[in-house]
């Protein structure tokens, strides 16, 4: 069973539907007992860093998800929230990457929204696609590279596009959102 995690997400619908497409059934929850026993772990995210952490420290999910042995995938602001400090709203993340979560420079390009590439693929989410494939952002802040960080994206500045802590993997991109790459890599995932 795949367990995605509920707390308003903005994109758990689609992350859900992805893995319908994928055939693959999934339960959004935010029961602790279920989520425990499930073989693989999504969080997805959509949203404002400071108002999020406070539903997920609401429910408990702040500590809980930290703990997690299985597999888990953090996508968009569920990565940045899996991360030490978030610029936006000053937020305090999980810190299960010790790393920090900066506001892109204000110009007229951001948010950083559309496909763009992300090179030097170093995780087994990547197996079997190429470098040159594009994936698709939208978000205003990202993280910095780092010892975790397993791709990478220029834009403006190069920046993490994906990290990977233990059983902990994470995406900047929306996999459920990048058409057959993000398939893939969902996939990848799932035969983790």
């Amino acid at each position: 069973m795949i367990a995605i995690i509920k707390y308003n997400g903005g994109n758990v619908q689609s992350v859900q539907n992805a893995l319908g497409r994928l055939n693959v059934e999934s339960v959004v929850s935010d029961d602790f007992t279920i989520i425990q026993q499930a073989d693989k772990v999504i969080f997805p995210g959509v949203g404002e860093a400071s108002s999020t952490m406070e539903l997920l420290k609401e429910k408990g999910l702040d500590t809980f998800i930290p703990g997690l042995k299985q597999p888990v995938l953090g996508i968009c602001l569920g990565m940045q929230l899996m991360c030490k400090d978030n610029e936006e709203g000053n937020t305090t993340g999980m810190g299960i990457f010790d790393i920090n979560v900066k506001k892109f420079p204000a110009n007229d390009i951001v948010p950083h929204m559309g496909w763009n590439t992300v090179n030097d693929l170093e995780s087994p989410l990547f197996s079997g696609i190429e470098k040159t494939n594009d994936l698709y952002f939208v978000h205003s802040y990202y993280c910095e590279l780092s010892e975790y960080t397993t791709s990478v994206c220029d834009y403006i500045l190069p920046f993490s596009a994906s990290l990977q802590k233990d059983n902990f993997f994470a995406t900047q991109f929306h996999p459920e959102k990048s058409g057959k790459v993000g398939a893939r890599l969902l996939q990848n995932f799932l035969n983790l």
